[in-house]
């Protein structure tokens, strides 16, 4: 993508998921010059790209299917460019979501399983807060803070480890009857179960915090 503006280019994927003109608008408060395109070759020029996703995980992985998704992230995790998922964008980067009795094959970035969260009161809709893990550049400034989550069905467990390898992932967790994981930073991978275009000052400064990044 070629630009005369000196911000970082960042794509929101259009794979047919509602929202996006919301973390469209999010992105540009937070510093970024953001387009929406479903253009593989825009998609991989860009400084950072960006996987939206409301609904159900079956729904949101036939929208990836439908505009080479997997490609598009897979070839841009290998080159180590950036990608960020949002709520069930970040559900889709692990192997499979269990939704409504339909188990559905994910982009298989991390290994695990979406599954229903097991709480009196779903959805998962409101305020939280989260714990967040040392060195987290996402949540610089911002893990104090409180994030809006609207959804009933999460990655409850954590199995990806490097073992030295390379750098261990961070996972942010937060509760809502059990626990869950509310972000991850693994690499040029990063990922919120919340939205951060619906959290107010702290969701903005959070994508600041990534748009800074991209640099």
């Amino acid at each position: 993508m070629t630009s005369l503006d000196s911000r970082p280019q960042v794509v929101v994927l259009d794979h047919g998921s509602g929202n996006v003109h919301s973390v469209l608008r999010a992105l540009e408060k937070a510093g970024a010059a953001s387009h929406l395109s479903a253009d593989a070759r825009v998609a991989a020029e860009a400084d950072g790209l960006v996987v939206p996703g409301v609904g159900a995980f079956a729904s949101v992985m036939a929208g990836l299917e439908r505009v080479r998704g997997a490609e598009i992230v897979g070839r841009r995790l290998a080159g180590g460019r950036a990608v960020l998922g949002i709520c069930v964008g970040l559900q889709v980067m692990f192997d499979r979501g269990l939704e409504h009795d339909v188990d559905t094959p994910g982009l298989g970035e991390w290994p695990g399983t979406v599954d229903r969260l097991s709480s009196a009161v779903l959805p998962h809709m409101g305020w939280n807060t989260v714990n967040v893990p040392h060195g987290s550049v996402l949540f610089d400034g911002v893990g104090d803070e409180r994030f809006y989550f609207v959804h009933s069905y999460a990655a409850r467990h954590w199995s990806l480890h490097t073992d030295g390898r390379t750098a261990e992932p961070l996972v942010t967790w937060a509760e809502h009857g059990e626990r869950f994981v509310a972000a991850v930073e693994n690499g040029p991978l990063s990922a919120t179960q919340f939205h951060p275009e619906k959290s107010g000052i702290a969701g903005i400064a959070l994508l600041a915090n990534w748009v800074r990044s991209l640099r």
